[in-house]
């Protein structure tokens, strides 16, 4: 299975705009979030126009100074006016990828604090979003099953929804009687809904005037989830810790040598100072707005589209001529279109939950995705996010006691590899006053911490979530008992076999089968219980 974690491409060597001299990567793995290959610089695009902000010293600061200052430098960045305030409920939101959803099933959902069940509505082939309350007794629909004829119904009492939200049956009320189902109160509120990129989005708003919304705004634009000819597999998983402190974290390639040692690949620095392989990083940002910022690394370049998509790519210098990247003189030949970036969609849940879904698209190495199963993927990649999760969880009670906008003041952040996360816990400030608008449906308090066990549990997180885990943790289980049956009954046919009946070639046949069987068994629970319920990860051992 390690193998399978790190599976690898053949190595690509492509040089930095900056470095044309040392190459970018040693080799690629597709598990390593922080490994690149070429995209272009226009990759994304969103419908919504992003106000012009005037350049300030924030861009100069990041931009040329050695290092990251740690005070503000412009007052500005920190007030922010009426017309630069982020609405964070006048956003898309993703729910969940199509490929882990259900259609025979509703499924609940919290994004923003606000509970809702996403269900297929067969009669409009069309997947819907719904409050996950009934309005007869607010009962949660999430609970409930969709009927003979493709309504979703509550399993309290038997009321029955269509797509529109619409009652359309309420058991109890007599036949004869007024049509109370008819009635507005009886209706369920229906939010916005959109397929794009194989994702369900929502707008969060059931007020009837955001009902075509989608024609005046849409989810973040992604071409190449779109493009047939590139691979793109998703996964999602519930992360215990906020989104904030989610996306600053992805945003931070700095402590992947550290955080993640021994389970990521990384470029070797010309000069290893440590074990690890820690160096510095040339990190600035380049444009800054309400809707995010768009930043520049030695590799390539990352953008922060508000409030959930990060996405990093890189740009080698590629000869046009004869398609070869040059590199300290030695030509590897490498095709123009060769492709792939990174991107991750950060959920806000509540405070103290969030939820990331993943896709790294490319369009070589398709094959792989083809053969390989996408629960093997997620072996290793859960690894990664286990691997400092705790450290996160704990880390945001600390930014909490000293306070969201005070986070520049506590945290000490002097290098460029900080630039990302500096830029935006400065946009959380200025256009959010340091913290996500929750309408108003939580106080200020974080949830209790876990038991370690619970904390990295990976069978509610995620298994459940993803249908190709969940297929392959019932499938290995189902093969468990298979292999125990095996062993019990080999035994039982050696002790109730007579000795002089079965030969002592094929009793010991037998004796072997049970103890392969069994020891087999054991592996294999154990390996269940390490990669779809809890993997512990010490970094002392690492």
């Amino acid at each position: 299975m390690d193998a399978l974690k790190v599976s690898s491409f053949t190595s690509l060597h492509i040089p930095t705009a900056t470095t044309p001299d040392k190459t970018l990567f040693t080799r690629l793995k597709f598990l390593n979030f922080h490994q690149l290959s070429p995209l272009p610089s226009s990759i994304f695009s969103t419908t919504h126009k992003s106000r012009s902000s005037k350049p300030s010293k924030f861009y100069t600061t990041l931009s040329s100074s050695s290092t990251v200052s740690t005070e503000n430098t412009d007052p500005d960045l920190e007030t922010a006016t009426p017309d630069e305030k982020f609405e964070w409920f006048s956003q898309w939101y993703p729910v969940m990828p199509v490929c882990d959803l259900d259609k025979r099933v509703p499924h609940a959902k919290k994004i923003l604090g606000i509970d809702v069940v996403v269900w297929w509505d067969r009669n409009e082939s069309a997947w819907t979003v719904f409050d996950d309350t009934c309005p007869h007794r607010l009962a949660p629909l999430s609970q409930g099953r969709i009927d003979q004829w493709g309504r979703l119904q509550c399993v309290y009492h038997g009321w029955c929804f269509s797509g529109s939200g619409d009652c359309k049956f309420i058991p109890q009320a007599p036949p004869d009687g007024p049509p109370v189902h008819t009635f507005k109160k009886a209706c369920v509120g229906v939010y916005p809904t959109t397929v794009q990129h194989d994702i369900v989005w929502f707008w969060p708003s059931t007020d009837p005037h955001y009902k075509d919304i989608i024609m005046m705004k849409k989810p973040p634009y992604i071409p190449e989830l779109e493009d047939p000819s590139f691979t793109k597999l998703m996964g999602n998983r519930d992360i215990p810790y906020g989104y904030d402190v989610l996306v600053e974290n992805l945003m931070d390639p700095a402590h992947v040598p550290y955080a993640h040692h021994g389970i990521m690949q990384i470029r070797k620095p010309d000069v290893k100072l440590d074990r690890e392989g820690g160096r510095p990083l040339e990190m600035s940002i380049k444009k800054f707005d309400v809707n995010g910022f768009i930043g520049k690394h030695e590799w390539g370049s990352g953008k922060f589209i508000a409030p959930c998509v990060y996405y990093s790519y890189s740009e080698p210098v590629v000869d046009q001529g004869n398609e070869s990247a040059s590199s300290g003189g030695n030509e590897k030949k490498l095709p123009k279109q060769q492709r792939m970036a990174l991107i991750f969609i950060c959920v806000p849940v509540s405070p103290g939950n969030s939820r990331l879904i993943w896709t790294f698209p490319r369009n070589f190495g398709v094959w792989i995705d083809k053969i390989v199963p996408r629960w093997m993927f997620h072996v290793g990649q859960n690894l990664i996010l286990d691997s400092d999760l705790y450290l996160l969880h704990i880390e945001e009670r600390k930014i909490k006691d000293v306070g969201p906008t005070n986070w520049q003041k506590a945290c000490f952040v002097p290098t460029k590899s900080d630039a990302y996360v500096v830029g935006f816990r400065r946009w959380l400030n200025k256009y959010s006053g340091g913290e996500i608008n929750w309408g108003g449906k939580f106080s200020a308090t974080l949830p209790p911490t876990p038991p370690r066990e619970q904390l990295l549990d990976r069978y509610w997180s995620h298994v459940v979530n993803c249908k190709s885990c969940n297929f392959a943790y019932k499938t290995l289980n189902a093969l468990e008992v298979v292999l125990q049956f095996i062993s019990i009954v080999s035994i039982g046919i050696v002790a109730a076999t007579k000795q002089n009946v079965m030969s002592s070639i094929m009793r010991t046949t037998l004796v072997l089968t049970a103890v392969v069987c069994f020891a087999s068994s054991r592996w294999l629970t154990h390996f269940i219980y390490k990669n779809f319920h809890y993997h512990d990860y010490n970094h002392a051992f690492r």
